[in-house]
């Protein structure tokens, strides 16, 4: 499933690093702290590899 938004996208490549390895949990605020809690490493992979181009900047509310 792509992510909706550039911001849900670069949550999820931030919880995929911890996820990896890459970065330490502890710098996980927010969104991408409850998407590594939440979500396999496969799920973060599918919604961080989204393309950009065209995403709005947040998910709208409706």
């Amino acid at each position: 499933m792509p992510a909706t938004s550039k911001a849900q996208q670069k949550a999820a490549g931030a919880a995929l690093s911890a996820k990896r390895g890459e970065t330490k949990t502890s710098e996980l605020k927010g969104a991408s702290k409850g998407m590594y809690k939440s979500m396999s490493e496969k799920q973060l992979e599918e919604f961080a590899e989204t393309k950009r181009k065209g995403l709005p900047e947040k998910k709208s509310k409706h």
